[in-house]
């Protein structure tokens, strides 16, 4: 087994991934031609009971209830129609972590903001704990859009996306397949091909191994209902897929907080490693911003998406000196982001 140190954490190298499997009860791989998925039906967030800051709520995804905190300006009040902001997260992340913070702020400036945990997730259903899917993550931003055009105080036309690190993928995905989401924000994204991941994770041979591995897992969990899971993050277990000194995941005045479970299920290589946004580029044609640095994560892989939105109405910002974490919860960075989102937003949710 090898290893090495990219992006300020250490990868380990010789495990395994696969492809998607139907692991929630419903169809693996459901058509991505679609623009919309099936209405979310909300739970607990009719409009007449909605307050300024934070709203617990419920939608349903694929046959599973999501469960989301909803951020409202302080100045709110019932018959508002708000331009939504759908933030989410790094992969293995929830509501509560990065997304929570972003919400707030945005909220703070006026903006509707939803922060959900995706299926498997958090507080919300699923039962193959902490898989991550993206398809299946994808599939629950589009409900995420159907869930807010369903609340009283959003204005269902003004709906954007912003996407943290991996689920900038996701994020972006959205936004080539389904034309109810008006804006794409990605701050810190993780946008990776076959090259990319193969650099990453220690070449190919490595990388089909991680694959064999997640796919024999996801099959052990079909027939026997049992969730193999590794450590998140770990500085002792190498087969943790954040293996060493990872100071935001493990300090709990950070990211390592109650709520989350520092777990990663194998199955997950199989999709994660399998999972390439980038020819979806050329199908975004909503205004775009990008927000990165050089010192963070892939920054090829967001430089190489990004030339390839055919669209003219982008906007690429690279900040100095910033680590993939700082985009996390570090109050300049964090603010910075935030500013450059609100100006985009200004003018792209009119």
């Amino acid at each position: 087994m090898k290893s090495f140190t990219r992006f300020g954490l250490l990868l380990i190298v010789g495990i395994s991934a696969a492809t998607s499997l139907s692991v929630y009860g419903v169809q693996a791989n459901p058509s991505r031609n679609s623009t919309q998925s099936q209405p979310a039906t909300p739970v607990k967030s009719a409009s007449s009971t909605l307050k300024p800051g934070v709203n617990r709520v419920t939608f349903q995804s694929e046959g599973e209830t999501l469960v989301g905190n909803l951020y409202l300006p302080t100045t709110y009040k019932a018959g508002d129609k708000l331009p939504a902001v759908i933030v989410t997260g790094a992969w293995m992340t929830i509501k509560e972590q990065m997304p929570a913070l972003y919400a707030q702020r945005l909220a703070q400036q006026g903006f509707a903001a939803l922060a959900f945990d995706f299926r498997t997730f958090g507080e919300s259903g699923g039962k193959l704990r902490n898989f991550e899917s993206p398809t299946a993550k994808i599939e629950d931003i589009k409900n995420a859009i159907s869930y807010l055009q369903t609340v009283g105080a959003v204005d269902g036309n003004r709906i954007a996306g912003l996407g943290i690190c991996a689920s900038a993928g996701y994020m972006t995905s959205v936004a080539a397949e389904d034309d109810r989401l008006k804006a794409l924000i990605t701050v810190a994204p993780w946008l990776h091909n076959p090259q990319i991941v193969n650099t990453v994770y220690g070449g190919e041979a490595a990388v089909k191994q991680r694959i064999a591995q997640g796919r024999a897992a996801e099959a052990e969990f079909q027939q026997t209902g049992q969730v193999k899971s590794v450590p998140a993050t770990s500085r002792t277990d190498r087969n943790s897929p954040m293996f060493g000194e990872v100071d935001y995941y493990q300090n709990p005045q950070r990211g390592a907080i109650p709520q989350w479970k520092n777990q990663f299920a194998v199955a997950s290589w199989a999709e994660w490693l399998t999972f390439n946004p980038l020819p979806e580029a050329k199908n975004i044609k909503v205004p775009t911003l990008f927000i990165h640095s050089e010192q963070a994560a892939i920054p090829d892989g967001a430089r190489q998406f990004f030339a390839a939105i055919p669209s003219q109405n982008k906007q690429f910002v690279w900040l100095e000196n910033r680590s993939q974490f700082d985009f996390y919860d570090q109050p300049q960075t964090v603010y910075r982001a935030i500013a450059l989102t609100v100006s985009m937003l200004k003018t792209s949710l009119k």
